[in-house]
């Protein structure tokens, strides 16, 4: 009984880095780390089933967790973290390697979520100045748009966000949900 508790927390927690690795996978490749997280919580946000826990950081909704996943991931050898300079700071880019593709045959996340893949190339075009804007108004969804725009203005001040990027952050968000939204079946067959 004990071991068959223990390999079911040991299946889960390696679901939960398959369905990292399958983002990456299906974006090709993520080009920063603020991008990442973004990415991961705005397909959260759509109801696909990502269990790491986001709160609110300087660039927006952060998540510890996924950090460590992520940290995991390449310890592991299934992910390529390149560093390079850009300008005045690092930039960190996620790849899967091949070892990552094989780990993931084990999970069959493409044939449970059909709408993953193309939610992420979209969101993956977008920069990661647009993506935490998105994030940040997401993470305030339950406020009406005026008060979550004043949260924006002063939480953001330094980004400068104009109201024009605001209106485009939701319509954005209104586009994604009507074309990839997860639904409750689909995230019924991938905690399984």
């Amino acid at each position: 009984m004990i071991r068959d508790t223990n390999r079911w927390e040991w299946n889960a927690m390696l679901l939960e880095h398959a369905k990292i690795l399958f983002a990456v996978r299906a974006s090709g490749e993520i080009a920063g780390r603020k991008k990442f997280q973004k990415m991961i919580y705005i397909a959260k946000k759509l109801n696909f089933p990502f269990q790491e826990k986001f709160d609110f950081h300087f660039f927006g909704p952060y998540s510890e967790e996924l950090s460590l996943r992520i940290e995991e991931l390449v310890n592991m050898g299934f992910l390529v973290e390149r560093a390079e300079k850009i300008g005045g700071y690092v930039q960190y880019r996620y790849s899967i390697t091949g070892s990552g593709e094989e780990f993931l045959k084990m999970f069959p996340l493409e044939e449970d979520f059909p709408f993953l893949k193309p939610c992420f190339l979209d969101m993956n075009e977008k920069s990661g100045r647009f993506l935490e804007l998105v994030s940040t108004v997401l993470y305030f969804e339950s406020l009406p748009k005026f008060a979550v725009t004043e949260k924006i203005h002063s939480l953001k001040s330094k980004q400068g966000y104009t109201e024009e990027e605001i209106d485009q952050a939701y319509e954005y968000i209104a586009r994604l949900k009507e074309l990839y939204k997860a639904d409750d079946d689909s995230r019924e067959k991938i905690r399984m």
